[in-house]
């Protein structure tokens, strides 16, 4: 067995890793959701959906280069909030996390549905039949494979799915435009932005142009395997926003200009492309290019395949976080002679096949969702809260002006939230009070040392009034908050957390008590954390 997580992975791989996990199957359909809400000012809520994820991605950034450590959404706030908040934030991701491969291959299944019909009980899709079934979890057993033979091996398997899925977009967007682009339509049906800025507010959210960027985090779970990580991660989560902000802003400027007059004659929220591979493919198709069409059926499964792959590795790495935390048995953060989690690979597979017979698709989408959002607000309070616990620490990174990029991010996250919508936010409260009855039963009776309630004291009113802004907005609430107001009242509640949250750090003493009860982290140039801790933790040096 190995003792210690190898670092193999490259700027290209790391990149790759968050790339893979950002383009998945969605880019067939997210320029038709995101103009049926914004029109051709979709091309604007790609810039505001992008800004907004690279906010959040520098504040993962600074921390991840100067703390490269796996399952960094797990383990990163156990230094800067203690034990409840790791966990809680730990245990969302992992929950979601673990539903993202099952909703992956039932996405590759649904694109092979009308080639395999034996796959589903009904023909074109539908609920995946016995044999649908076997051969979902025969796929989940390949990426349990493939991850389990190493790092290096992953990320070049992964390297080699993901020139596919940029290439392919690309040449989707190069081919529309050159076969039919009308400058027309970027003021038909209304004008440039038809709905105005609720419009484009809406794509951003519920437009699915938000959760297009989501995928970056997997660079930051398996930063603990990055070679050089003070250059490698901050580089790989930064060029994965900009990569894939090129990607989706490409194919939505190539498909409005693809359009038809008809197409968007009754207007662009009544817009509707029909097709097995969804708009993109129906407009290939009306234009003759046959051979485009079958290209899109390829990318409608290497799409879902690379992001599976990616999940699943990434998935490994918090639950090897959270056992290192004490949520989950020590077993499943033991090392193969690979360096590879692998009794954490295993113990996800398991869930996650018992997934296809257990939940119906709509419902891991649902749960998949409600879990993942939760989990960005880490990145934004930690950022600052480790510049005070770690001052003279070498940080490769180093924001300017944090606290102004925390804020703003932690906002970013907390919309994220709310625009997951009402049906959503439910269904999170649910999956966190599973996590807090397992930390009760299993975990406390288990720990050595006190729960630190008072650094996540805000967590309790930060998701209570997530819950009732939610109930109360316009996202699948009751309205009563109109749209423009909730979007203020929300911000000005999450600056209000913020700076709760940063002022509820562990104290010197407190954070000292935590490294010394924990590995070593590597820092950059051999890791020395007890030398630049601030003079109050200095009576407690070992």
């Amino acid at each position: 067995m190995s003792n210690k997580l190898q670092r193999d992975i490259g700027v290209v791989g790391l990149t790759f890793v968050a790339v893979s996990g950002i383009i998945g199957s969605g880019w067939l359909f997210a320029p038709l959701l995101a103009a049926k809400h914004a029109g051709p000012a979709a091309m604007v809520a790609w810039v505001i959906g992008g800004f907004a994820m690279f906010l959040l991605a520098l504040t993962f950034s600074e921390i991840s280069a100067m703390l490269p450590v796996p399952g960094g959404i797990a383990r990163v706030p156990l230094f800067s909030h203690g034990n409840l908040v790791a966990m809680a934030m730990g245990w969302s991701a992992w929950v979601g996390y673990n539903t993202t491969a099952p909703i992956e291959v039932e996405a590759m299944l649904r694109y092979l549905a009308p080639h395999l019909p034996w796959l589903h009980t009904t023909p074109g899709g539908g609920t995946l039949s016995l044999a649908g079934m076997g051969v979902a979890i025969a796929l989940m057993a390949v990426f349990t494979l493939i991850n389990a033979f190493g790092v290096k091996f992953f990320a070049y398997v992964n390297s080699a799915i993901t020139w596919a899925k940029i290439a392919i977009p690309l040449l989707v967007t190069a081919m529309l435009l050159i076969s039919r682009f009308s400058t027309a339509n970027f003021t038909a049906g209304g004008g440039f932005a038809p709905l105005g800025w609720s419009g484009i507010l809406g794509a951003v959210s519920s437009g699915g142009i938000i959760f297009s960027y989501i995928g970056f985090r997997h660079a930051v779970d398996m930063a603990g395997e990055a070679k050089n990580p003070g250059f490698t991660v901050p580089v790989a989560l930064l060029l994965s926003v900009v990569i894939c902000f090129v990607i989706y802003g490409g194919l939505q400027f190539a498909f409005i200009g693809a359009l038809e007059p008809q197409d968007i004659a009754r207007g662009w929220a009544a817009l509707t492309l029909p097709g097995e591979l969804g708009p993109l493919g129906a407009i290939a198709a009306a234009l003759g290019l046959v051979w485009l069409v079958s290209l899109l059926n390829v990318g409608a499964v290497v799409g879902p395949f690379g992001g599976a792959l990616v999940a699943v590795g990434s998935n490994a790495r918090l639950a090897y976080a959270l056992s290192e935390n004490g949520l989950f048995p020590r077993l499943i953060a033991r090392l193969s002679s690979l360096g590879v989690p692998l009794a954490a690979l295993l113990f996800n597979f398991a869930l996650s096949s018992l997934s296809f017979v257990m939940l119906p698709f709509g419902e891991l989408v649902q749960l998949n969702s409600s879990a993942i959002v939760l989990s960005f607000i880490v990145g934004p309070i930690a950022v600052v809260a480790l510049r005070a616990l770690l001052p003279g620490a070498r940080r490769p990174l180093r924001l300017p002006a944090v606290h102004l990029i925390a804020a703003a991010s932690f906002v970013v996250a907390t919309l994220v939230v709310y625009w997951s919508g009402w049906p959503t936010v439910w269904r999170l409260g649910v999956c966190m009070l599973v996590g807090l009855a397992l930390f009760f039963a299993y975990a406390r009776p288990r720990m050595t040392e006190p729960a630190d309630t008072r650094e996540a004291a805000w967590l309790v009113p930060y998701l209570l009034g997530i819950a009732l802004l939610s109930y109360l907005g316009t996202f699948g609430g009751t309205g009563l908050m109109p749209f423009g107001w909730d979007l203020l009242i929300v911000g000005g509640f999450a600056l209000a957390v913020f700076v709760w949250a940063v002022a509820s750090r562990l104290t010197p003493a407190k954070f000292e008590t935590r490294l010394v009860g924990e590995e070593r982290l590597e820092l950059e140039e051999g890791g020395k954390i007890l030398d630049t801790l601030p003079p109050e933790a200095e009576a407690l040096r070992p």
